[in-house]
């Protein structure tokens, strides 16, 4: 649902972030997320490493106002916060540098982007030499999941009614998606 990530790595070059859009494979021996960046980027150096890298999925997120608190008419005790779902994975990166392997990833990634689409784009719609040029240019990664863990802030903290009115705030708000989360995390308490 939100597959362009931060990749983090700390190699020769330093510290180093970059977003890239990932797709996750699963298979026999574990996930593996498979990304594509370009040969020139500095982060491919300290990538063929194989320090370990970290890589963060942002999902819905949004700034909450203390408006939203029917506490704050009670007795004034809130404070502005930001709720939000993020997905931290660790691996250790291997670099790719396989024209098949490269294509068939470039076709994996479209492909899921725009199966919804009336019209769908694929890479073969694209004149093949112009393709072959692109994929000169980058390598694949491929990050198999060693450790995957999940954070969230969803008012959780706060009592049932506050709780209530961020998400019905996040809801007028547009923030549809994590309005659910502050409900979902309220039962769960």
């Amino acid at each position: 649902m939100h597959p362009l990530a931060t990749l983090i790595t700390s190699g020769s070059s330093g510290l180093i972030a970059n977003v890239v859009p990932f797709s996750l494979r699963t298979g026999p021996d574990g996930d593996v997320l498979c990304a594509h960046l370009a040969k020139a980027n500095e982060q491919t150096a300290d990538l063929s490493e194989q320090t370990a890298a970290l890589v963060m999925f942002q999902g819905p997120q949004a700034y909450v106002t203390p408006s939203w608190y029917p506490t704050k008419q009670e007795h004034g005790r809130v404070v502005p916060t930001w709720n939000y779902v993020i997905v931290q994975a660790w691996g250790i990166p291997r670099v790719i540098d396989d024209r098949e392997w490269i294509h068939d990833q470039l076709t994996e990634l479209t492909a899921a982007h725009e199966s919804k689409r009336t019209e769908p784009w694929s890479i073969e719609d694209a004149p093949k030499d112009f393709i072959e040029a692109q994929m000169k240019g980058i390598v694949g990664l491929e990050i198999p999941i060693d450790r995957l863990e999940g954070k969230w802030k969803a008012s959780q903290n706060q009592p049932i009614p506050n709780r209530i009115g961020v998400a019905q705030g996040l809801k007028d708000d547009g923030h549809r998606a994590l309005a659910t989360e502050v409900i979902t995390r309220a039962s769960d308490s």
